[in-house]
């Protein structure tokens, strides 16, 4: 499947050398071949030397066209984008080892949260366990309360009774002596 749009332009822009580092390819296979193999050195186009001149027209100098070097080997071009992709490679592993390391360090952040959360609650536990100690504690005498109020309830009844019974007797005894 071939790459179409951003991808291509990317692709060829990662597979094309700068022409500097061609350059000095081309110059470096010429002269190890020119040693060993006579018959290569045509096959390497060499560079047209500019011709300089000068116009009538005020100094300006005018260059001839360059001549386009030659396709660096395949071999160069495969190594130089396996060197790319390691290096795009390495940062995508260095990013999501960053993204691991951070999600580390948050998960023991949430584990101390939560062990401080564990031990304030262990405290509230302990403390609601005293209460509940100390009210059983006082649990006979707010039953003994209870039985007093009960007693007074009574009394009181029998105080309004007794009220109102010595009233009677009053309102008989006066209409008695009023006979």
């Amino acid at each position: 499947m071939a790459a179409t749009g951003d991808d291509a332009a990317a692709m060829d822009s990662i597979s094309r050398a700068p022409a500097a580092q061609l350059a000095a390819l081309n110059a470096a296979a010429s002269a190890s071949s020119q040693a060993d193999a006579p018959e290569d050195v045509a096959e390497i186009p060499a560079v047209a030397p500019k011709k300089t001149s000068t116009n009538s027209d005020g100094g300006v100098e005018t260059a001839e066209e360059a001549v386009e070097p030659a396709e660096p080997d395949i071999n160069e071009l495969c190594a130089d984008m396996f060197e790319k992709m390691a290096i795009v490679l390495q940062g995508e592993l260095t990013g999501t080892c960053e993204d691991y390391r951070l999600l580390e360090n948050m998960n023991k952040l949430t584990s101390l949260k939560y062990m401080e959360m564990k031990d304030i609650s262990i405290n509230i536990s302990r403390n609601l366990q005293d209460l509940n100690n100390k009210y059983a504690s006082l649990q006979p005498y707010l039953d003994q309360i209870n039985q007093i109020e009960e007693q007074v309830s009574s009394l009181e009844q029998a105080a309004y009774k007794l009220d109102a019974y010595s009233k009677k007797l009053e309102a008989r005894f006066k209409k008695l002596e009023k006979r």
